[in-house]
């Protein structure tokens, strides 16, 4: 409940379920379609609010994603509301009480207040209520708690505001319990703290209660597990929690092969804030990648463990066993080798975790080296796959048979060619190819 922030006693003190704080303006609750699906809701009189995600992180000013509504209203009044103000409304969740509303590209999702009955991991058998505090109790951590109502008051039943001042990341209740409920909330734990909590701050019985039910992973969806750390990962320093979740046993229950936290850490670095580039951003798999100490049979595994998409597992796969080995001194030409073989996409991945690697190692930054890491960069924003200009056509023209030698002889022209650097045009091929075929090329 909340508490009196004020002191025992007074005209002031906050009483259980007061507002407790003013949301400064917020463009996304001004806006027309915000503005219309709220009176919907409110035509019959009934308080509605802003929850979760949206009002904690207008808090904190950060871009808001997602808007999430509350209303004491069961879904089938909800979606009468909406009808009757002409507002497109899917039945998305209506087991759970959730409806959505769609006006143009704008999304609200619309759940009745509700308390569990009996929880079943993931699903819970549940009963429509009246009570906002009972609904809050539901939500995994006090940050998540917090709501607002259209004019901005915020509604705090568990010291949410404090625990964000604080970048503390603290459960609604007993955490043992909670997790106990759904095991994901483990790992939602450090998914927070990891985009939320201050870097050391780890809630102490809350690290105490993953220790103990870090089994409870095991059985944990691949999905499941893969929606938490892909996006952990995209914390701006996802390795300080990971290397928290190494020490307390909780990240062999998920990553056995995952180790290289250093790497992990100066890439991030890389991605978020060390180079300004369009073409470089947080990416999860090769962050994912870049902690991983395991070969192509190790990244398969992962991927099938966290049940990636195929794109995703041949990036882990590329990235745990290189097709090309780059070095901060490679030249022009072996550069552009090395982007012909495995094109632009890999060369950045591979560049980037090389680059990594080296900078976790050395005692200080030299500028040369990072000149020179960004110079290979370059080469592949710049780069434009080149194709061979002779074809096994041409080959045929000039009198060789169908067969095996045909293929032969565009490796051994292809490497040729690759040798000067991609320089002789169709004609010097076709010449070199007569030469070959003439038998005056040793």
């Amino acid at each position: 409940m909340a508490r009196d922030r004020l002191g025992t006693g007074g005209s002031l003190a906050l009483r259980p379920g007061d507002p407790i704080g003013q949301l400064e303006p917020q463009v996304w609750m001004e806006a027309p379609e915000t503005r219309a699906v709220i009176a919907a809701l409110r035509a019959d009189g009934a308080e509605v609010r802003f929850v979760g995600g949206c009002v904690r992180d207008s808090v904190l000013k950060r871009p808001i994603k997602d808007i999430d509504i509350a209303t004491p209203d069961p879904p089938q009044r909800v979606l009468a509301l909406l009808d009757e103000a002409g507002i497109h409304a899917i039945p998305t969740g209506m087991d759970h009480g959730t409806v959505t509303a769609v006006i143009g590209k704008a999304h609200f999702e619309i759940t009745t207040l509700r308390v569990d009955v009996e929880s079943f991991g993931r699903h819970a058998r549940i009963e429509y209520t009246d009570n906002w505090l009972v609904d809050a109790s539901r939500r995994d951590f006090t940050m998540n708690a917090l709501s607002a109502d259209p004019e901005g008051h915020i509604f705090d039943p568990f010291d949410g505001l404090a625990d964000l001042g604080a970048g503390r990341v603290r459960f609604v209740g007993d955490p043992a319990s909670r997790i106990e409920e759904d095991g994901l909330r483990l790992l939602r734990f450090f998914r927070f703290h990891a985009h939320y909590g201050r870097r050391t701050n780890l809630d102490a019985r809350a690290l105490a209660a993953c220790r103990k039910l870090a089994p409870r992973l095991d059985v944990l969806s691949g999905e499941r597990v893969a929606g938490e750390m892909l996006r952990l990962l995209l914390a701006d320093d996802p390795a300080t929690v990971l290397l928290a979740m190494h020490a307390n046993g909780i990240l062999s229950h998920l990553l056995p092969d995952a180790r290289d936290f250093g790497r992990l850490r100066v890439l991030s670095w890389l991605e978020s804030r060390g180079l300004a580039r369009d073409e470089i951003a947080p990416d999860s798999i090769r962050r994912l990648a870049a902690m991983l100490t395991t070969d192509r049979r190790g990244a398969e595994a992962t991927g099938e463990r966290l049940k990636l998409s195929g794109l995703q597992t041949r990036r882990l796969v590329a990235m745990a066993e290189p097709r090309v080995e780059l070095r901060h001194d490679l030249d022009p030409a072996g550069t552009r080798r090395a982007l012909r073989k495995v094109g632009e996409a890999e060369f950045r991945d591979l560049a980037l975790l090389a680059w990594a690697g080296r900078r976790s190692v050395e005692a200080r930054p030299c500028p040369d080296e990072t000149r020179a890491w960004t110079a290979l960069l370059d080469l592949a924003r710049s780069w434009r796959p080149v194709e061979l200009p002779v074809k096994g056509r041409d080959l045929l023209a000039l009198g060789l048979p169908h067969g095996p030698e045909i293929g032969r002889h565009l490796a051994a022209i292809d490497a040729w060619w690759e040798e000067r650097d991609y320089r002789p045009d169709r004609q010097a091929c076709l010449d070199e190819l007569r030469r070959r075929l003439d038998g005056k090329t040793p």
